[in-house]
């Protein structure tokens, strides 16, 4: 069976071909691939290895984990699978619901479930608090002294 290794720390100079080489002393490596940005093309400073044999990328692990390759201390381990899908991205903007009818959402602002009334309301009493004689805020209007 074949085991996957996560290397982290790598050099952004390291190749493929180089990070196969590293590795390839351990035993049969059926492949090794440093991780791109998708749209500069550089290196991400990590990559996989995968061994054909459990007991060579154990072996692997054991003597490379904090050692030196292309002037970086790397970091190599059994790599996790991931546990959620990744989504492509977004999460910004409107979501269906928000269109239409119904109270907006409370953000933390003057956008409360009340409405616009409420948030003018809101916006009074501030304004009242303010106006206290260069007192503390929200004193009841006193004055500290």
């Amino acid at each position: 069976m074949s085991k996957k290794l996560f290397v982290g720390g790598l050099s952004w100079g390291t190749t493929d071909d180089r990070l196969k080489e590293a590795f390839a002393r351990f035993g049969d490596v059926t492949e090794a691939k440093i991780i791109t940005d998708r749209e500069t093309g550089r290196s991400r400073g990590f990559g996989f290895v995968t061994f054909a044999d459990d007991k060579a990328a154990d072996t692997a692990v054991a003597e490379l984990d904090g050692r030196e390759l292309d002037g970086r201390t790397i970091r190599v381990n059994e790599a996790q699978n991931q546990t959620r899908p990744r989504g492509g991205g977004g999460g910004g903007g409107p979501r269906p619901r928000d269109f239409g009818g119904g109270a907006p959402r409370d953000f933390g602002g003057d956008r409360s479930g009340g409405g616009r009334d409420r948030g003018r309301e809101r916006d009074r009493d501030r304004d009242d608090r303010d106006d206290d004689g260069g007192g503390r805020r929200g004193r009841g209007g006193r004055s500290r002294f």
